[in-house]
C-alpha cells in the first residue's frame, strides 16, 4: 500500500517552482483513518496491515535515509493514538450500544442520527471526492471508494448489528424472470444485497426516493422486497413513505424507509415512529445575520424565472420557481433541476446591493434570494457544528443528496428498541 508521488508547477510571483506532494492510494488512508477509529473494538483486525503499510511509506517519504521497518511503523501507529479525534465535530459515543456500517453515505446524515443514539460506525464507503471531505472534516475518518468493487468490499468487517444504505433507485432487467438476487446484477441494490448476504446483519435500514414504488412500474420494488424476503431470508415489513416534515425540520420531504431484521432475530412485527414535531417553519431555521449579496437574484435572473413560470402556467402546468414565506414549509431541497429556485424566500435586510460575482443585470430590490448552505444544512436536520467545508456548489449537492437526520434518528430508535426487546425478551 504505497502513497503516490505527484509532481505540480506552481507560480509565485512571476517565477515558476516544482511543488512535490504525496497522495494515498484509493484505499490506504481510509484503512488507516478507520483503524483509529476501531482500535479499541476489535474491528481495528480489518484494517490494520493496510494503515501500517501507510504509516511506513510516509515515514519513508519523509525520511528517506532511514531504514523504516514495519515494526517502526507500527509503533508509530500506536503513538497516534493517543491524541486522535480530539477536534472530530461529530466523535463516537463513548459507551456504544450497537454497531453499524455506513453505505452510499454522502456526508454522514446516517452517522449523525446513529451515533446520536449509541451507534459505533465501523465502516463506511461513498465515491464522491468533495462528499468524502466534508465527511472527513466532520468525522475524523476517510470514507473508502466504490462499493462495487470487490477491492472495497473486502474492508468491511464482521459482526455489525446494522447496515445502512441510501442507495440509489435503479431498474432491474426482471422480464420473464422471477425477479431474485441474480437479477438485480449491475445494479448498485445487488451490491448491498451481496455484501448483506456475506455479512449477515441483525438489521438493516434503507433509504430511497418515494419513486421507487412506482419504478419500472412497480417492478424494482417487488424485486428488492422479493430478494430481502426470500432470498436473503430477513423479516422485512411493508415499506413505509416518511415526510421529514413531521420530524422537526421545515422541509416536505418524502422518502421511502425500508427496515428488516435477521430471521434468528425472531422479530415479526414492527411499528414505524409516529409524528413527533410538525411546527417548525423556514423562519425557524433562517440565518441570523445578513446573507451576503451573492444569494440574491439578479433583476435578469428574475425576470427569466418569472417568464419561465408563466409559461408552463399557460400550458396548465405547475412548474417554476417558489418563494416560501418564513412561516412555511420548505419543498424538497434536491440538487438538480430547479432545487434552489424552488426554495427562494424573502429577506429584506441586505442593503449594500453591489454584486461580488458575475451576474447579469442589477441585483433585485425585491429582497428574493436563495436559501444559503447553512439553511440547507438545517433543512435537513444537521446541527450547526456541522463544518461546511466545501464550495457552494458542492454544498447544495451533498444537502440535496443527503437524508433527513431527525427522521432517520426516530426511524433507528425503533429498530434498535426492536432488535433490544427481542433480545432482552
Amino acid at each position: 500500500m504505497q502513497l503516490k508521488e505527484k509532481i505540480s508547477l506552481e507560480e509565485v510571483d512571476g517565477q515558476t517552482y516544482k511543488i512535490r506532494t504525496v497522495e494515498p492510494s484509493e484505499h490506504s488512508l481510509a484503512a488507516f483513518t478507520h483503524y483509529l477509529h476501531n482500535n479499541r473494538n476489535g474491528v481495528s483486525q480489518f484494517y490494520k496491515n493496510d494503515a501500517i503499510e501507510h504509516v511506513k511509506s510516509a515515514l519513508k517519504y519523509k525520511f528517506p535515509q532511514e531504514d523504516i521497518t514495519s515494526q517502526v511503523a507500527e509503533e508509530a501507529l500506536q503513538y497516534m493514538l493517543f491524541d486522535f479525534k480530539n477536534n472530530v465535530p461529530f466523535p463516537e459515543p463513548e459507551q456504544p450500544r450497537f454497531k453499524f456500517i455506513d453505505l452510499f453515505a454522502g456526508i454522514g446524515g446516517f452517522r449523525i442520527a446513529m451515533q446520536s443514539i449509541g451507534g459505533k460506525c465501523v465502516f463506511t464507503s461513498e465515491w464522491d471526492e468533495q462528499a468524502k471531505r466534508t465527511y472527513k472534516t466532520n468525522f475524523g475518518e476517510v470514507p473508502f471508494g466504490d462499493i462495487t468493487q470487490e477491492e472495497t468490499k473486502k474492508f468491511i468487517p464482521d459482526d455489525f448489528d446494522v447496515l445502512c444504505a441510501g442507495f440509489p433507485c435503479q431498474a432491474f432487467s426482471i422480464a420473464g424472470k422471477r425477479g431474485g438476487f441474480e437479477d438485480t446484477r449491475g445494479t448498485l441494490f445487488f451490491d448491498v444485497a451481496e455484501i448483506i448476504r456475506r455479512k449477515q446483519p441483525r438489521a438493516i435500514f434503507l433509504e430511497n426516493v418515494k419513486g421507487l414504488f412506482n419504478h419500472d412500474k412497480g417492478k424494482t420494488l417487488t424485486t428488492i422486497l422479493n430478494v430481502l424476503r426470500n432470498d436473503l431470508g430477513y423479516f422485512v415489513p411493508e415499506p413505509q413513505v416518511v415526510n421529514a416534515k413531521n420530524f422537526g425540520v421545515a422541509q416536505n420531504r418524502e422518502r421511502v424507509y425500508i427496515v428488516g431484521f435477521r430471521h434468528d432475530q425472531n422479530v415479526d412485527e414492527f411499528q414505524y415512529p409516529e409524528i413527533t414535531d410538525t411546527e417548525k417553519r423556514f423562519s425557524d431555521i433562517k440565518e441570523e445575520e445578513v446573507v451576503s449579496v451573492k444569494y440574491y437574484l439578479s433583476d435578469t435572473y428574475l425576470n427569466t424565472l418569472i417568464k419561465h413560470k408563466e409559461r408552463h402556467a399557460a400550458k396548465g402546468n405547475g412548474f417554476g420557481y417558489e418563494i416560501i414565506p418564513d412561516d412555511g414549509i420548505a419543498n424538497a431541497v434536491v440538487c438538480g433541476g430547479m432545487g434552489r429556485e424552488r426554495n427562494l424566500v424573502y429577506d429584506d435586510r441586505l442593503k449594500d446591493f453591489t454584486p461580488v460575482t458575475h451576474i447579469k443585470g442589477p441585483v433585485n430590490r425585491k429582497g428574493i434570494r436563495k436559501m444559503t448552505p447553512r439553511e440547507w444544512a438545517r433543512l435537513q436536520g444537521f446541527p450547526d457544528n456541522f463544518i461546511i467545508p466545501v464550495a457552494d456548489a458542492s454544498a447544495y449537492k451533498q444537502f440535496g443528496n443527503s437524508v433527513a437526520v431527525p427522521a432517520i434518528k426516530a426511524t433507528a430508535e425503533k429498530l434498535i428498541e426492536t432488535l433490544a426487546l427481542h433480545v432482552n425478551g
